[in-house]
């Protein structure tokens, strides 16, 4: 699968940074803690909380519950990573492409998660490297052991692991400066009009439904490069590299310029006639430089199997397609 098409982008990662919101009170506001919690998926009790640990400013201050709003006000929520009380090493499966003293790089598998949550305690990728790896750096928390950046839970492909410190701040330092880059392979809905294109629109928190991300305004900067592979009609393949990454970019800007990904559950209906788990995301590239020896290291993950069947059903039935037009 080639394509001729010129794009030369640099990237970003999905780093590992605390989760946050960022507001902007459109108008007056009777109390912070109420306003806050019917903006975000947090109660109200959460928020208070939050408050008392100061990690809840207005205007760069320190925030009181009770306090009032005014329009304009900028209010910053920072949310500290969940306690984990116990991480227990678990026998799963895992694929390594690569290990050495330094890092490894997993080839996840879909519907795995990257590291404990609220709702996945347990069976992440986390517990599965703890169990085949002893030595992990611990610069990513006492829940994100070696972990430098991550994929969804329903997207597969390639992430590098840090095996210790140094490695970890090496990797984090060349994903900040675009140094890592990383290629996906994606099914699209719908038949694109370009064989090539880039998506920039800024993303952010959705307004109403704050687990989800959207294209809004006042959101980080996002870039999406993206090139055709092959079409199937109502579907298209494609090779899609990020500039920046941003959580969810790509299942976000394909659904914001109207070709949301096959399976997508949640920036799209879901529908999937092909018989696969997940969105069709496939992170299939990893390019990046060794932290203590310089080199540059490229590795590749093939798609997984219900992906691969996916396709060749929509070959045979784009053949079939062209034989009947054409008898």
């Amino acid at each position: 699968m080639e394509n001729n098409c010129p794009v030369s982008p640099q990237y970003d990662a999905d780093g590992l940074e605390e989760e946050s919101y960022l507001l902007t009170v459109p108008a007056p506001q009777p109390r912070t803690d109420s306003y806050i919690a019917s903006e975000t998926e947090l109660s109200r009790s959460t928020v208070q909380r939050l408050i008392r640990d100061g990690l809840i400013t207005v205007n760069g201050k320190a925030a009181k519950p009770g306090s009032g709003l005014r329009e304009g006000d900028e209010i910053s929520v920072t949310l500290p990573p969940p306690a984990v009380t116990e991480l227990i090493p678990e026998d799963i499966p895992l694929d390594i492409v690569y290990e050495d003293a330094d890092i490894a790089v997993i080839n996840k598998p879909v519907g795995m998660v990257v590291h404990p949550a609220p709702g996945n305690p347990s069976g992440t990728l986390v517990n599965a490297i703890m169990y085949r790896i002893k030595d992990l750096s611990g610069i990513g928390g006492e829940i994100r052991p070696g972990i430098v950046h991550r994929i969804d839970k329903n997207t597969s492909g390639l992430l590098v692991i840090a095996k210790n410190d140094f490695s970890h701040n090496f990797l984090s330092s060349e994903l900040k400066t675009h140094a890592v880059s990383r290629v996906y392979i994606a099914l699209a809905d719908g038949n694109f009009r370009d064989d090539c294109g880039t998506v920039n629109a800024p993303i952010g928190r959705h307004r109403t439904e704050r687990k989800r991300m959207a294209v809004v305004p006042n959101g980080r900067e996002a870039i999406t490069h993206y090139s055709v592979l092959e079409r199937f009609g109502d579907k298209t393949l494609l090779r899609v590299e990020l500039e920046t990454g941003r959580t969810h970019q790509i299942r976000v800007h394909m659904a914001y310029i109207g070709h949301p990904l096959v399976g997508d559950d949640v920036y799209s209906s879901g529908r999937n006639d092909l018989g696969f788990i997940g969105q069709a995301l496939h992170a299939a590239e990893l390019n990046l430089r060794h932290p203590r020896t310089g080199e540059w290291m490229h590795f590749t993950a093939e798609l997984p199997e219900g992906f691969r069947k996916a396709l060749e059903k929509l070959r045979r039935s784009s053949r079939y397609d062209k034989q009947t037009e054409n008898p």
